[in-house]
């Protein structure tokens, strides 16, 4: 199979650019290092891109291993043809390739199987050819007792059984029907039982095309059937799809054809329909789990890029009624300066205690920022802190941040290794403060799948939906870099090259010795050449002996550095001065191209160089919008229709957004309210963390539920 080809057709690249990939993935290469460092040899191809080709290409390995196997077992039952040869090189799908060796796979026992052993297959031949005008008879010499052949009636009936199942396995046949299905048939659901809570309503007596209907209601869908309360079904013309199996396999009048119609009947009905309609659920679940996994990869990597809230003394309220709300104040650097539960909520609504308490905190440490939790009680709790705010001798604001998943980290072994000395609750406490402090480093401490970005998270393909969401958090890490004197081993983990064992092994030896420059990290044990290739570059030592090394320059272009240097009359000191501020004009006036040609390097390569160069130690997520911090907040009884608000975009999902807009229930802007232009999906517009301006439509109090929108010029 020619891959290169087939790749860089469906991903409309080069095809020298789609070898090169290939060749880079098979030498062990990660996906971040290929996407930063080989840009010249991938066509500048993202990280993104390239994830997916790497999926398409290991489905492919998988397909052609498929294919070996198929070969294998034809061949050792002594079937193999040049036409099956043809046939599997020319499928380009597992389902294709099923459908080949569909005739050859060992079943087990099944009326047609039965009928064979009886002697029946013959038979079967003969009603097939239609050209045996005296069949009774012909099917009477087929009667045998011993092998539980009575009659004629039992020979006619075990040869169209066989009949029934030649024509199932028919690839060609599968393939067509196939096709017909997808782009014919309906799904249709309906109760299979009285549902008390509703969810499931519209979905009562529903239905909908294959072909068409979204991957949400098939979530949806299939998590009422599971649940009991939805019976489903793949509803199609069964007269179309049995008359287009007669115009292949029935070919004039009389007894025998007669019999290869109810035989078709038969295989269409107890074995093809029944077979095809699996088949087409499972295709749309799949496709409806890739494009909610789609969602996750979509939501969580701005969730994870949140610009960090610098230089700021945080303390951090994790909301509770019974139990109370649990404190941490940690400072600048995120270290723990105090811990303690107070009980403004009910049932206890010790308001003056926790005002009283938390004043001393706020004065003692400096507090600038209140973080508060989004989980039970966090509404109570966001009332109180506006209150508590309105008192503070100094000014103070709060934000409300995502707690999703900091109950998992509490009780995870890190959790337990990090603050041994707190119980579960503060530790939940701490990470609320951290992750408004730097979401990146805190949030990748948690099973990505406990985050909440997306919908039906449950319901996924657990294996492939970790996978996708662990690339995404090792992108995001090495898109920002990582400080490697300070830095926890679970974030050096996602560094491109590292794993657990390595990321220990620097922790343990940067504890004696702290690093000076990057190439000290190939006297860490465990981290051989090819580590260091694939890491070095998205580490970073800001205090070390090279300005480069807080830089993302990788080490193989240091020298190439050196002649960019040299070939404009900049010094060393300059570039660790700051002073090259001119320096991407005087590129583009002497021609990028040449300029790359003299320094040993390809254009995009030097692009990134200079861009580095610009800002040692720049951070990617400073270009983005901060977070919004509050002083107060408004009810949902405040909100009238036409009001305008500024909110943060916390989710995007297939059929909008929800936003919040300071008055703790998010508002849902629907996919047809996001723009007056027309848009297939949300997230063409919109991600995570986007600050947006929305208009309210209208408000249900009962329900709580806000509808918004962005339409509009007065609205952005």
């Amino acid at each position: 199979m020619e891959y290169s080809k087939l790749l860089a057709n469906e991903f409309n690249i080069r095809e020298p650019h789609a070898v090169n990939i290939i060749a880079l993935i098979n030498e062990g290469n990660t996906i971040p290092f290929i996407a930063r460092y080989r840009k010249e040899m991938t066509g500048s191809c993202d990280d993104q891109v390239l994830r997916e080709i790497a999926d398409r290409y290991e489905y492919l390995l998988g397909l052609v291993k498929r294919k070996e196997e198929v070969v294998s077992s034809i061949t050792e039952q002594g079937k193999f043809t040049d036409e099956i040869r043809l046939a599997l090189e020319s499928a380009l799908t597992l389902a294709e390739v099923e459908d080949i060796y569909r005739p050859y796979k060992q079943k087990r026992k099944t009326r047609a199987s039965v009928a064979i052993e009886k002697g029946l297959q013959p038979l079967a031949e003969l009603i097939l050819a239609e050209n045996t005008p005296e069949i009774l008879k012909k099917a009477a010499t087929f009667i045998n007792a011993e092998l539980g052949v009575n009659n004629v009636e039992d020979a006619v009936n075990g040869a169209k059984d066989i009949i029934a199942e030649i024509i199932s396995d028919d690839a060609a046949m599968r393939k067509t029907l196939r096709e017909y299905m997808s782009a014919k048939s309906e799904i249709k659901s309906q109760l299979a039982k009285k549902e008390e809570t509703k969810v499931f309503e519209m979905y009562a007596d529903y239905s909908e095309s294959v072909a068409t209907i979204p991957s949400h209601r098939i979530l949806a869908i299939n998590r009422g059937e599971s649940e009991g309360v939805l019976k489903v079904a793949v509803v199609v013309d069964a007269e179309f799809a049995i008359n287009s199996i007669n115009k292949k396999y029935v070919k004039g009048s009389g007894i025998s054809s007669d019999y290869i119609k109810e035989a078709i009947d038969d295989s269409y009905k107890r074995l093809i329909f029944p077979s095809l309609e699996r088949e087409i659920r499972t295709m749309l679940t799949e496709k409806a789990d890739e494009q909610a996994i789609k969602m996750f990869e979509v939501n969580l990597r701005p969730l994870l890029l949140q610009p960090p809230l610098r230089g700021k003394v945080v303390l951090a309220l994790d909301p509770a009624y019974r139990t109370g709300c649990k404190v941490a104040v940690v400072n600048a650097n995120g270290d723990v300066l105090a811990t303690g539960v107070v009980y403004p909520t009910p049932p206890q609504s010790a308001v003056e205690d926790a005002e009283d308490r938390l004043m001393k905190a706020i004065d003692k440490f400096g507090v600038e920022v209140i973080s508060i939790g989004n989980g039970t009680a966090s509404k109570e709790t966001e009332i109180f802190a506006a209150g508590l705010i309105k008192k503070c001798k100094h000014p103070v604001s709060y934000i409300v941040v995502n707690e999703a998943g900091a109950s998992v980290y509490s009780a995870s072994k890190l959790g337990a290794e990090e603050f041994p000395q707190f119980d579960v609750s503060l530790r939940s406490a701490v990470s609320i403060a951290r992750r408004l402090q730097d979401p990146l480093a805190e949030l990748i401490k948690i099973d990505v799948k406990s985050i909440g970005v997306g919908q039906y998270q449950h319901d996924m393909p657990q294996k492939r939906l970790t996978e996708v969401l662990e690339g995404v958090v090792e992108d995001c890490v090495n898109k920002v870099g990582v400080e490697l004197n300070t830095a926890s081993y679970s974030l050096l983990t996602y560094v491109a090259g590292l794993n657990k064992s390595i990321a220990k092994s620097i922790v343990e030896y940067r504890a004696a010795t702290p690093f000076k420059k990057r190439s000290d990290l190939m006297k860490v044990p465990k981290l051989g050449a090819k580590a260091y290739e694939q890491c070095a570059g998205f580490l970073r030592i800001s205090k070390g002996e090279n300005i480069l090394d807080n830089t993302g320059v990788h080490p193989e272009s240091y020298a190439a550095v050196g002649k960019l240097l040299s070939y404009f009359g900049y010094s060393a000191k300059q570039l660790a001065d700051g002073e090259l501020g001119d320096l991407m004009n005087k590129v583009h006036e002497a021609g990028i191209a040449k300029v790359a040609t003299a320094c040993g390097v390809g254009t995009p390569t030097l692009n990134d160089i200079i861009v580095e160069l610009m800002k040692p130690g720049r951070d990617v997520r400073d270009s983005l919008p901060a977070p919004i911090l509050r002083k107060d907040l408004l009810d949902i009884g405040d909100l009238k229709e036409g009001m305008e608000i500024v909110g943060t975009v916390r989710n995007v999902i297939d059929f909008g957004a929800f936003v919040d807009i300071g008055v703790h229930q998010d508002g849902l802007v629907h996919i047809s309210q996001i723009t007056d232009k027309y848009i297939k999906h949300p997230s063409e517009v919109l991600k995570v963390g986007d600050i947006v301006t929305v208009r309210v439509i209208s408000v249900d109090k009962e329900k709580k539920k806000i509808s918004l929108t962005m339409r509009g010029d007065d609205v952005g």
